[in-house]
C-alpha cells in the first residue's frame, strides 16, 4: 500500500548517488573543471562499488 516507506537496497542507493554525481559533474564542467573532475572521480569510485555488488548477487 505505502511504497514510500519501503527500504531501498544498498545497490539502489549507490546507483542513485552515482547518477546524481555524474549529473552534477556534467553541469559543473562548463563553469569549474576542477570541481567537475573531483565529482567524476568520486562517481567512478562508486561505479566500482556498484559493479562489485552486482557481481556478488
Amino acid at each position: 500500500m505505502f511504497y514510500w516507506t519501503k527500504d531501498k537496497s544498498n545497490l539502489d542507493k549507490l546507483q542513485k548517488r552515482y547518477c546524481r554525481l555524474m549529473k552534477n559533474a556534467y553541469n559543473l564542467a562548463i563553469k569549474n573543471k576542477e570541481k567537475s573532475d573531483l565529482l567524476h572521480k568520486e562517481a567512478s569510485k562508486l561505479l566500482i562499488e556498484i559493479k562489485k555488488l552486482q557481481h556478488q548477487s
